[in-house]
């Protein structure tokens, strides 16, 4: 994989992998990656490296997910790239909680996609997972759409929907999405799902309230929405979540 073909009107092809790697070395908000067909690194930016503790790309370089990042927090990238590499589905854009050490958990956006030869034949995949940019200062975001974020992030129990916060904001919905999506690189349904899966997992780790009670203070009225939700984000239950977090005190 020393080359990939480009596909961009004007750029010479094959395109040098190191090139790209050389690149997203200077991205330290992005964990790049390619992978072989049997999910192995192949080649990785300096940025996912330290994210695991690690000090040089000799020791993530020939290994999966799942051998330099124990229990679930392997597991579940490699699973991805397993479904990726099998069906030739990409995964864009997808929310998620990951670990960096030591012991902490930062929100990202992964997106996967199949690389194939000339015969069409899958032969790896390449991806990013870019950390979700915090939010700027007040004084630049409208003063009805902090107001409204700010009354969500402090009523987690009450029910909403993005059109409902777009109303609180007093903008049009896609006025209110491309406000979300410049401040913090999400859509509205996915910035609600990191709010108040982000609230869960402060909950999880930090006291001792049971997992339906937590359910209910992050606003989801129903334990197994609760956990679908909570693992479509992070990739684990809830109850498994506060289990490794404890395993890594």
């Amino acid at each position: 994989m020393k080359q990939l073909a480009a596909a961009v009107p004007g750029v010479p092809a094959p395109v040098d992998v190191a090139l790209l790697e050389s690149l997203f070395d200077q991205a330290p908000d992005v964990a790049f990656f390619i992978k072989d067909a049997a999910g192995r690194y192949r080649v990785v930016n300096t940025s996912l490296v330290e994210r695991h503790g690690l000090r040089h790309k000799s020791q993530v370089l020939g290994k999966r997910p799942s051998e330099i990042c124990p229990g679930e927090f392997g597991r579940i990238p490699a699973a991805q790239d397993a479904a990726v590499l099998r069906t030739g589905r990409p995964l864009l854009d997808h929310l998620e909680l990951h670990w960096s050490t030591p012991h902490k958990p930062g929100w990202c956006l992964t997106t996967k996609l199949p690389m194939r030869d000339a015969a069409g034949k899958i032969i790896g995949l390449i991806g990013i997972s870019r950390d979700v940019r915090a939010p700027i200062g007040t004084r630049e975001i409208p003063v009805e759409f902090a107001a409204a974020l700010e009354h969500f992030e402090n009523h987690l129990a009450e029910p909403v929907t993005p059109s409902a916060l777009a109303r609180r904001a007093q903008l049009a919905p896609p006025r209110f999405a491309r406000l979300l999506k410049r401040f913090f690189g999400l859509t509205p349904s996915q910035f609600i799902a990191k709010t108040r899966v982000a609230a869960a997992s402060r909950l999880l780790r930090e006291t001792e309230q049971s997992v339906a009670g937590i359910a209910m203070a992050c606003g989801f009225y129903d334990h197994s929405a609760f956990t679908r939700t909570f693992r479509a984000v992070t990739g684990v239950t809830p109850t498994q979540f506060r289990a490794g977090w404890s395993a890594r005190l």
